[in-house]
């Protein structure tokens, strides 16, 4: 079905007669409806309830109770609603605003603005957050690489344009961290529009984001949109798909290309599973939802390029108790094209970004794609930091001394190697005093290719530490050098 004839049938269902209701039954964030006159409304419509004080609540529809009943899901606070509140069918699903009138805004799910700024006006284009994904023929694929700046994942996980890249971690690993820098390095050098989907965020989070935005002067391009953590499970599940629907509108209507981040993935499947458990259906493997699978499949297929224009999705995966085999990161995993796996024990070493070199992975590292010389140098500094690792325990229990003479040689290009491709973060740059890094592919090439060839094999560890290309790196072993000369003569 075309979006034409989605919007076609979104307009007529404007045009039916609306249902009027009240609420017989009140758990929470569910709701019970009995409808009075009118069509029962279909499931994902919007309800409108009118509180005692005047003020409206939107709910949505999840299941028919019989003929005149339905049951509903509330997403925003019930706090202070009673029985017997009218309920007015909207005609359709939940609409809301999207065009430039909503850049440089922050929005809550139902896109009413909470920045402080003035209102929305009334006349600004709506649309529905629920629609069919483009037709499999319609779709564009890409081969484009989408360069961040940091040099691990343009190397061993790069982004296409119009691709899907998810960050899994646990918690305290650095996605948020990993996030902001990738809005940093992308937004500044990036001329399209840019979405960002905060699901189930903190305040601390979400303000630290609008500041982060205002600073840069990339806000006037910019939708925020959020689902606070102390928000009904409904808001927190619907926010991506408000965030989604404001970039599919720039995608088709505007032809823009669209970046769109969201953070985080996990808590819209967590919201999920408490509205599951809210409806009282029976949970599924691990206590998650039944509809998991299809929850997830629902937004991820609404992500992709159409036409001429594209949306590239950064998506920051939070990983229950550093659990791979969970059944929500299996499942978010099954849809992207570029996995970034941050590593505890590398945020524990120190080495930023803690991206695990062995375990992230992207469909576009292949030779046709990327090019012969990136894919050999790619999967050659993997085999070199997958035999440290496999040498890890004999070095700990005998020492690296007792290695054989090659051994050793590759152990310690590949500790050079894993801290070349750390890199000072523009964002932390008040907490670290360095300065940020943004390095060109071929940079970063250039630089593997020397530690690979063993050009870097008498230089110390810390000159190849933190640093952006590999010039910087030998201006630090220069004047690392230098300073020792004194000393010694001394």
């Amino acid at each position: 079905m075309s979006h034409a004839s989605n919007d076609m049938s979104a307009s007529a269902a404007v045009r039916a007669p609306r249902a009027v209701g009240r609420v017989s039954a009140l758990r929470g964030a569910v709701l019970d409806v009995v409808f009075e006159s009118g069509p029962l409304p279909p499931v994902e419509d919007a309800l409108s309830i009118v509180r005692e004080d005047g003020s409206r609540l939107t709910a949505e529809v999840e299941a028919h109770l019989g003929p005149t009943a339905v049951r509903a899901l509330a997403l925003q606070s019930t706090a202070g609603l009673r029985r017997g509140a009218r309920v007015e069918a909207q005609g359709g699903p939940l609409e809301v605003p999207v065009g430039d009138a909503v850049l440089g805004r922050l929005l809550d799910v139902s896109g009413t603005a909470h920045d402080g700024g003035a209102p929305l006006d009334a006349g600004v284009p709506r649309r529905p957050i629920h629609r069919a994904p483009p037709p499999l023929a319609a779709l564009r694929s890409s081969t484009e690489i989408f360069t961040t700046g940091l040099k691990v994942i343009d190397l061993l996980a790069p982004i296409a344009q119009g691709g899907k890249a998810a960050m899994f971690g646990g918690a305290g690993v650095g996605k948020t961290v990993l996030l902001m820098e990738l809005i940093h390095a992308m937004v500044a050098r990036y001329q399209g529009i840019s979405v960002f989907a905060g699901v189930g965020e903190r305040s601390r989070e979400g303000h630290e984001m609008l500041s982060e935005m205002r600073g840069s002067d990339v806000l006037a391009r910019t939708v925020l949109v959020y689902g606070q953590m102390n928000e009904p499970p409904g808001a927190r599940w619907r926010v991506p798909l408000t965030a989604l629907t404001i970039a599919e509108h720039f995608r088709d209507e505007k032809h823009q290309n669209v970046l769109l981040m969201i953070d985080n993935v996990f808590r819209f499947v967590q919201a999920g599973a408490e509205v599951s458990a809210s409806l009282g259906r029976m949970p599924s493997r691990v206590g998650y939802q039944p509809t998991l699978a299809s929850e997830v499949a629902a937004l991820q297929e609404r992500i992709v390029s159409v036409g001429e224009a594209a949306v590239t999705a950064v998506e920051a995966v939070y990983v229950p108790a550093d659990d791979f085999t969970d059944p929500a990161v299996t499942t978010i995993a099954a849809h992207v094209d570029s996995m970034v796996v941050l590593s505890r024990a590398m945020a524990a070493e120190g080495m930023y970004p803690a991206i695990d070199p062995i375990a992230s992975s992207s469909v576009l590292l292949d030779p046709l794609v990327v090019g012969a010389e990136h894919a050999a140098v790619a999967i050659e500094v993997r085999r070199l930091i997958e035999h440290h690792r496999e040498l890890q325990d004999v070095i700990a229990l005998l020492g690296v001394e007792e290695l054989g003479a090659e051994d050793r040689l590759l152990v310690h290009r590949a500790r050079r190697l894993q801290r070349f491709l750390t890199q000072p973060f523009a964002v932390t740059e008040a907490f670290s005093g360095q300065a940020g890094r943004s390095v060109a592919i071929a940079d970063t090439l250039a630089g593997c290719k020397a530690i690979l060839a063993g050009e870097c094999d008498g230089w110390q560890e810390r000159s190849l530490f933190m640093v952006g290309t590999l010039d910087e790196a030998r201006e630090k072993e220069r004047a690392s050098a230098t300073a020792a000369t004194p000393a010694a003569l001394a």
